[in-house]
């Protein structure tokens, strides 16, 4: 591997610069964001899309959306990767796409990541981990999640679990505060759902009232409650309501149902 130094930006650093049920069956209100407006950092070995800001990026009008504080669209070149590094207090999630991305840290983890596959990375009072392309020929897309926790000063841990797609059930429960489903556990109450499609096809989702979502493509294209989101779009979505999920042939996205974001 050729590591790269990049900049720290944990809960820290930032602070200084329900699975779906039945609710108002409304269409909820959205506010795009287009994957060609999101901060760009290209380093060679690493080029990476920040839906917020993150390093190098800096837009007070895209600090995060509620709990929901980093999502990193990247790309590693073969063999490239991020050199050990320090996180706490923050819950991180990896979300590989395409190819593999390789995992070590301070707990003794070490493991490969591949499409279908869901890690969950607990900082708590502190970890460090680094994480490369193993491979010598292709890159790895990964989307890095970060989502603020409950409560500070936990216990660190880690899990990674694979979902297997089920066409009768698209839309698909893979973090949450109390692992239901089967899903990865974290300490926030956010959950994060994967909508796959290996077809065109359609779908519903609720948001409870008082509560928030955040939609994310990552492959293909959908129209969601009628409007059209292009591979990495997202809309963010500040209060509960139907959501319409209609999927143009093979997509992907995720759906990130959030505690009410307070403005102000």
């Amino acid at each position: 591997m050729r590591p790269r130094n990049s900049e720290s930006f944990d809960a820290a650093v930032y602070a200084r610069r329900r699975a779906s049920h039945t609710g108002p069956q409304r269409e909820t209100k959205m506010q795009v964001r287009k994957g060609n407006e999101r901060g760009q950092a290209d380093f060679g070995w690493l080029k990476s899309a920040h839906t917020f800001s993150f390093g190098g990026y800096h837009d007070p009008r895209h600090m995060g959306f509620g709990v929901l504080r980093v999502i990193n669209d990247d790309r590693v070149a073969p063999r490239g990767g991020f050199p050990t590094h320090p996180h706490r207090d923050m819950e991180i999630i990896s979300y590989v796409v395409e190819g593999e991305l390789g995992h070590r840290d301070t707990l003794g983890n070490g493991s490969v990541i591949r499409p279908g596959e869901v890690q969950r990375m607990s900082a708590g009072t502190g970890i460090a981990h680094s994480e490369e392309n193993p491979s010598p020929d292709r890159p790895v897309r990964f989307l890095q999640i970060w989502i603020e926790p409950a409560a500070r000063g936990r216990a660190p841990g880690y899990e990674q679990r694979a979902f297997e797609l089920d066409p009768e059930a698209p839309i698909r429960l893979v973090v949450s505060p109390d692992g239901q489903d089967g899903s990865l556990e974290i300490g926030q109450d956010a959950r994060i759902y994967r909508v796959l499609f290996a077809t065109a096809g359609e779908a519903r989702h609720t948001l409870a009232p008082q509560r928030a979502g955040y939609f994310q493509v990552v492959r293909g294209s959908f129209t969601l409650n009628g409007q059209a989101l292009a591979e990495g779009d997202g809309a963010a979505l500040p209060e509960g309501g139907l959501l319409t999920v209609v999927a143009e042939g093979a997509a992907e996205a995720l759906l990130f149902d959030l505690p009410e974001v307070r403005r102000g």
